[in-house]
């Protein structure tokens, strides 16, 4: 076989194994993230290998990857541990997302096309929609949807990206929120009043609601960590 024949060859065995690493860390993040994964449960290479299929090394690689995000411990003689919630974590990711979205909708109200908020309209009618149905699991994605279009209507994904990366631990929170009493009619208010306050270029009180949205997550977490003690840290 011709040199060009086996540089393809190559190139296409490292894109298959990117394309596993990444399927393998994604469906453990998300498991992680959701719960499936609890709090402090013990995981192995071989066991998650043999659930989905693939080899140990993208496991092995995935599972260091999600220890540098603090969503998984690897330890000597132990093994690995699913991380428990950190609310110094969360606390943190709540922080920086907040400093960045405030901004983010402010200048929001300035760039919006009628495209953007066209998508916005219709992620809110969706969520009106997951209302009625008490799909509140879907309505959860549309409430990142919601926030992720603020960012893009700025054209600032990247920084989306940079946040969300450091939420993991606010996310696990928001997701225990969802599953307990959450009061999803308060949520769907907000984020249609986020919506109003860009159209008519309210930006000191898009900035204030913005910030008591995003602050909600400490009116509950006391009251989460009492209710399930054991998923915390």
């Amino acid at each position: 076989m011709c040199w060009k024949g086996l540089r393809q060859i190559s190139s296409l065995i490292k894109r298959e194994n990117l394309l596993t690493r990444d399927f393998v860390y994604k469906t453990l993040k998300r498991r992680i993230i959701e719960l499936e994964l609890v709090p402090g449960h013990k995981i192995s290479e071989q066991e998650i290998a043999s659930e989905l299929k693939v080899s140990r090394t993208p496991v092995r690689e995935a599972f260091l990857k999600l220890s540098q995000e603090d969503l998984l411990g690897i330890y000597p003689q132990i093994g690995t541990i699913v991380s428990k919630i950190d609310l110094d974590l969360v606390e943190e990711g709540r922080f920086v997302r907040e400093k960045i979205e405030r901004g983010v909708v402010r200048e929001a109200c300035q760039k919006f096309s009628e495209d953007q908020f066209f998508k916005l309209e219709s992620n809110i009618t969706m969520q009106e929609l997951c209302l009625k149905k008490e799909s509140y699991q879907r309505l959860l994605e549309l409430d990142d949807e919601f926030h992720r279009l603020l960012f893009e209507g700025c054209n600032k994904l990247r920084t989306w990206e940079m946040v969300r990366q450091m939420n993991s631990h606010f996310d696990r929170l928001r997701f225990l929120r969802s599953v307990s009493d959450l009061d999803w009619i308060g949520l769907v208010s907000q984020h249609k009043d986020i919506y109003k306050y860009i159209r008519n270029e309210q930006e000191d009180s898009c900035e204030n609601l913005i910030i008591a949205h995003l602050n909600l997550v400490n009116y509950e977490k006391e009251e989460l960590k009492s209710t399930y003690p054991n998923y915390f840290k």
